[in-house]
């Protein structure tokens, strides 16, 4: 597959070309001539490249987080978003969403590299929203992090952590090839969450 990868020489990007390369695609420069678009790049830059891509009608893999994803709801071609390509990270709020059900009170801390732009992270939020209840979430930013979040919830006479952690991008690698393997089977417009595939 011909795949125009945004972001290449970023923390996910840079391990993830080669990656793509050694699973048999072919990395293109621009749209035109492109099966699919991956995107990780920076919330002010990701709206525009999915805008080109849904243009030219390229189905994208987008994993840069904090950018609003509504206008891309009812794209014509696939707009496949997670806001975490890891599938710990996936099974993670998989599980807490499960936790919530059965606890009384929930907080989320996630800790990130201090070059990640937003905060909270998307994964949190995300992971919240599952949860369907209101949960605090405490930011981190600090050099030698790379990304980590934990779930922490408490009733009486316990507590439950359920915790993921990145020690690397290779992370995030088998998620994105995931997504590109099943991007023809999703439908058209805006498909939120790596535990779609799961």
């Amino acid at each position: 597959m011909n795949v125009l990868l945004n972001g290449r020489r970023g923390r996910v990007g840079s391990v993830l070309a080669p990656a793509l390369e050694a699973d048999g695609h072919t990395l293109v420069d621009s749209v035109e001539g492109a099966d699919a678009m991956i995107d990780f790049t920076r919330p002010d830059a990701v709206a525009g490249n999915v805008r080109a891509a849904v243009a030219a009608g390229v189905p994208a893999i987008v994993g840069t987080s904090g950018w609003d994803t509504e206008e891309f709801r009812d794209a014509p071609v696939t707009v496949f978003y997670a806001p975490n390509f890891a599938l710990g990270a996936a099974l993670m709020m998989r599980y807490a969403a499960d936790a919530a059900t059965h606890f009384e009170r929930a907080e989320i801390v996630e800790l990130h590299h201090d070059t990640k732009v937003d905060a909270p992270s998307g994964t949190a939020k995300s992971t919240a929203a599952a949860m369907g209840v209101d949960v605090p979430i405490h930011s981190v930013r600090l050099p030698g992090l790379v990304a980590h979040q934990e779930v922490i919830l408490g009733g009486p006479g316990q507590v439950l952590t359920i915790r993921h952690d990145a020690t690397s991008s290779d992370a995030y690698v088998p998620g994105v090839l995931l997504a590109l393997e099943r991007l023809a089977s999703l439908p058209p417009g805006l498909t939120v969450g790596l535990d779609a595939l799961l």
